[in-house]
């Protein structure tokens, strides 16, 4: 899929969650394919170069607003991708120029006015990625950070699974949410398991509800 059939797409797609869903995995597909078509080493590249910006992205306010607010200019989106790309890049000795697909992605998402788009386009990115190495990421979501003793618990569990028998190998990664209140989300392939507190909460609260 070419970035101009992305741009056909997105310019036609209304607005609400499930469809900038689908918006932001039209992006990672191809924002993929292109990298991909090009080479396994590019793939690598275009991926890492995504990953530093969502962590910028993630520990940089002023960046999280950046991509988030939809009354910038194209002018003044297209003048904040400096800073966007700067850890992307790295430093010192290490510095590389960010690759032309991760470029003409942002132009693209910026042309749109799609930044706003760019955590579930990375996080789509990623997945193709995963299933183009047969990797099955596995989040599991906790109220604080999980010792390692209980990470290699779990992973050792997971593994057992089908899901996990089908892949070649598994990466987990603990994600810290207080709301969840207690106990894990756990989110693998296409299944979630919700082992949360706030979870079982919300069914009481439901269930107080209607039968009242």
């Amino acid at each position: 899929m070419s970035f101009s059939l992305v741009r056909t797409y997105a310019s036609t797609t209304g607005f609400g969650r499930r469809a900038a869903s689908g918006i932001a995995l039209k992006y990672a597909n191809a924002a993929y394919s292109a990298a991909l078509a090009k080479s396994p080493q590019v793939l690598t590249k275009v991926q890492a170069e995504l990953n530093a910006i969502s962590k910028s992205i993630e520990d940089t306010p002023e960046l999280k607003t950046f991509v988030s607010n939809p009354t910038l200019s194209v002018k003044e989106r297209n003048a904040g991708f400096p800073t966007l790309y700067a850890r992307a890049e790295g430093t010192g000795a290490k510095k590389e120029a960010v690759s032309d697909i991760t470029k003409n992605l942002f132009a693209l998402l910026s042309e749109n006015g799609r930044l706003g788009e760019t955590a579930g386009v990375i996080e789509g990115f990623n997945e193709l990625v995963a299933k183009h190495k047969g990797e099955l990421n596995v989040t599991v979501t906790s109220a604080a950070p999980l010792t390692k003793d209980v990470l290699s618990r779990l992973e050792t569990t997971l593994k057992q699974s089908q899901t996990a028998q089908q892949a070649k190998s598994l990466k987990l990664t603990n994600k810290v949410n207080p709301s969840v209140l207690g106990g894990l989300i756990v989110d693998f392939g296409e299944k979630t398991i919700d082992l949360s507190v706030s979870s079982r909460i919300n069914k009481l609260n439901n269930l107080l509800q209607q039968s009242v």
